[in-house]
């Protein structure tokens, strides 16, 4: 009987193999390694953008709620109009935001900077003081917090994934015994890559937790607040801001975001939200480093989104450049790989711009190198993990936004050929 399995094993490796040179011959030379969005998505809304500008004659209309002039300095915290539309969005007290550039990372970097520096409200002593800090990194994660906290001279703490988000067990066992664990990281709707929706008791356990640092933070990287793609269907997370302030721990979080994929990647504006004295603690800090924003950029975005309502029919127009691609992606998937479903698992996201794959453990490396020999870039192995290793080799991040839709099947299949390829030589021991 064994014999026979091992047969039809061989029999589908040859016929992959085939494929696989067909592809080789063909090569697609396409990259989906990144969340980036279309370019007919970004044509879109600069044609948006565009209409906007036009009709309200930006330029010559500088004033608004502040009754400043955007485009001279001042508003630290940004323009009044942003901070309130983001408020709404996130149901919170305009006060709670500032409004920083165009990018959320940014912020994220500065924030940390400022701990390290001069610490924060609950230790005067800085981060930077301290050689055994240490960071815990939901895994698999986002690989430039990572990267980040690494740079900075953290230790970093794995802390397994599940779809109602990160081990809580673990993490509250580790930051109640740890002093030197001085925060996380967290991506809570849509997470990158799994696009998992963190539950409301996550959430909750997250904000009344007891640490044995009291300077911990949560670095709350809500990125994709608003990035759903299933029609009608509106995933939320407990506001974890108010939840921080209903046990006692209102300084606890930084809640980031941005509109690089609601509006222009690397032209958008990003915000940092947390309790007034935080916000307050930061500008005491920001004011020695920058005297404002963009504000011509965010009194754009301000024209162009005036309420809530504005943002959620546009996001819906931009799930419509999406939708059809992760759609198509898990059809492909199901499709190529229900003989594998032994050996592998993928998730189905609701929303955000990932899809992540676990394949039989050890052949993720080799499905990137012959995604790439055949002119496919994926996300390199282990980007999702801190150091950028996955021990068990088995993590692939599929970013499917980018290509339009007939070049992204065709790269579905050409990495579902090589992931089965992958699993055939290690079944048959190469």
């Amino acid at each position: 009987m064994k014999k026979e399995i091992k047969m039809d094993f061989i029999k589908e490796y040859k016929k992959e193999k085939i494929r696989y040179e067909e592809f080789k011959n063909d090569p697609i030379k396409l990259d989906i390694s990144r969340g980036k969005p279309s370019k007919k998505q970004v044509d879109y809304v600069a044609s948006v953008f565009k209409k906007a500008e036009i009709e309200f004659d930006l330029y010559s209309n500088r004033t608004g709620i502040d009754k400043q002039d955007v485009g001279n300095y001042g508003l630290l915290p940004g323009i009044t109009e942003l901070r309130q539309l983001f408020g709404e969005l996130l149901d919170l007290p305009y006060e709670n935001i500032i409004i920083g550039g165009n990018s959320s990372l940014s912020l994220m970097y500065d924030i940390l900077s400022l701990n390290l520096m001069f610490g924060n409200m609950q230790s005067k002593t800085p981060w930077y003081n301290l050689e055994n800090r240490k960071f815990l990194c939901p895994s698999p994660g986002y690989d430039r917090h990572f990267m980040m906290t690494e740079y900075f001279g953290f230790e970093l703490i794995t802390i397994p994934m599940t779809p109602q988000g990160p081990d809580m067990d673990m993490v509250e066992s580790l930051v109640k015994s740890d002093p030197m664990i001085k925060g996380i990281w967290c991506t809570p709707l849509y997470s990158n890559p799994d696009g998992y929706v963190y539950s409301d008791e996550t959430v909750e356990r997250l904000a009344k937790m007891s640490t044995a640092a009291s300077d911990f933070r949560i670095f709350w990287d809500n990125a994709y607040f608003t990035h759903h793609l299933v029609p009608n269907k509106v995933n939320k997370i407990k506001n974890i801001i108010k939840l921080c302030e209903k046990y006692n721990n209102a300084d606890r979080v930084y809640q980031f975001s941005s509109t690089s994929k609601i509006s222009f990647p690397g032209a958008g504006v990003s915000l940092i939200a947390s309790s007034k004295a935080n916000i307050e603690h930061i500008q005491n800090n920001f004011k020695y480093r920058i005297i404002c924003y963009d504000k011509i950029n965010m009194f754009r975005h301000a024209i162009v989104f005036r309420t809530k309502a504005d943002v959620d029919s546009h996001m819906e127009k931009l799930a419509e450049f999406n939708r059809p691609k992760f759609n198509s992606v898990l059809e492909i998937l199901d499709n190529e790989l229900a003989e594998f479903k032994n050996y592998l698992h993928y998730t189905r996201p609701e929303g955000g711009y990932f899809i992540s794959l676990y394949t039989m453990e050890g052949c993720a490396k080799r499905t990137y190198q012959l995604c790439k020999e055949a002119g496919l870039v994926i996300t390199t192995v282990g980007d999702t993990y801190p150091y950028g290793k996955d021990a068990k080799d088995s993590n692939i991040r599929i970013a499917p936004t980018f290509p339009e839709l007939d070049e992204l099947n065709k790269s579905i299949s050409l990495l579902a050929c090589c992931i089965k390829i992958a699993i055939l030589e290690k079944l048959t021991d190469n």
